[in-house]
């Protein structure tokens, strides 16, 4: 399939691995020349091919900085923007309910899951408008379900959703396709990782991180089985960046395995 996307630009946060770096590649495979920000720049994203920037989102002045980066980088405006940074993927600090969280944890995790979008959004519109270029904005299915997450995560990422409705109802006339996809469990280091969430949520159960991982689809109601593949959410992405869905504006995709139940 053909997504007419070569020769456009995009900047992908958060694109050091997992769904961020599969994203990347995802992009850059169909031709899109690629700005990809992490607060780390590891090897696998150098070997995409995009260009890297260090950057920290979850400070105020991150996000500007970035944008200005990337636009210096490209040469010319955005057609792009995916925010994807993010993360509820600590350890076993990240496994108590809501009583377990204190202001702090509250903040760090909304600058880095919602702040960060904010900032990025606002420095990169005028680019955006001027190409008349699109948003995709990655959350969580937590933010339909808040109790399978942690709560400062889940909420945040609700607040995110939200905040893409309301950017594609305010600059879909403008020509700003804004929309939002909404993973489930992703098959990535927050649940893999030894150091974890997935290793915090084992360890909390009294039971192995390969036995939680195996029950972990059946305890979501995952319909398919198994965890979902980093790749298919990048390919949602590609296909929402794409002119093909150029009538899709507001909406929240999500790709869950069926866990989500309600109409």
């Amino acid at each position: 399939m053909d997504t007419r996307l070569a020769g456009r630009t995009a900047l992908v946060t958060g694109g050091s691995r997992g769904i961020g770096l599969a994203i990347v590649t995802a992009l850059a495979a169909e031709g899109v020349r690629v700005v990809a920000a992490a607060r780390t720049v590891t090897p696998e994203l150098k070997e995409t091919g995009a260009i890297t920037i260090s950057a920290d989102l979850a400070t105020s002045h991150g996000p500007a900085h970035l944008v200005d980066q990337a636009l210096a980088e490209l040469g010319g405006d955005l057609d792009l923007l995916v925010n994807n940074a993010g993360g509820g993927d600590g350890g076993a600090e990240m496994a108590p309910g809501f009583l377990g969280f204190a202001d702090d944890d509250w903040r760090s995790l909304f600058d880095l899951n919602f702040f960060a979008a904010v900032r990025t959004t606002r420095a990169a519109l005028p680019s955006l408008l001027r190409a008349r270029g699109g948003i995709v904005n990655i959350s969580s299915s937590g933010a339909r379900m808040p109790h399978a997450g942690p709560v400062p995560y889940t909420t945040a990422k609700a607040a995110l959703t939200a905040f893409g409705k309301a950017l594609a109802e305010e600059f879909g006339p403008q020509g700003v396709r804004v929309n939002t996809i909404s993973p489930g469990a992703v098959r990535t280091a927050m649940w893999e990782a030894p150091d974890g969430y997935g290793a915090g949520l084992a360890k909390a159960f009294g039971v192995s991180q390969e036995q939680f991982l195996a029950a972990l689809p059946g305890q979501l109601g995952m319909t398919t089985g198994r965890l979902i593949e980093p790749a298919e959410v990048a390919a949602l992405v590609t296909y929402l960046a794409s002119p093909l869905a150029a009538s899709v504006n507001g909406a929240d995709l999500v790709i869950d395995g069926g866990s989500i139940k309600t109409v």
